[in-house]
């Protein structure tokens, strides 16, 4: 049996794994993706995220909505 990967146990997430941590249609990630708004990088046409990253992105993303991190 296979065990399932959560977001502790590796630090790059695919599309489908950054659109459920958001909460985001793939379409919608992938189209943030694309237009450089969501941090990513593509491998063999992949995109591809840093969990780190998009924490921080997160982080940020707050900041400038006027909310201060709890």
């Amino acid at each position: 049996m296979m065990k399932r990967r959560t977001l502790l146990e590796t630090d790059i997430l695919t599309i489908k794994e950054v659109s459920e941590y958001l909460k985001l249609a793939q379409k919608t990630a992938y189209r943030l993706a694309a237009d450089g708004t969501l941090p990513g990088f593509k491998i063999g046409g992949s995109w591809r995220f840093r969990k780190a990253e998009i924490d921080l992105w997160i982080n940020q993303q707050r900041k400038s909505a006027g909310y201060a991190k709890k």
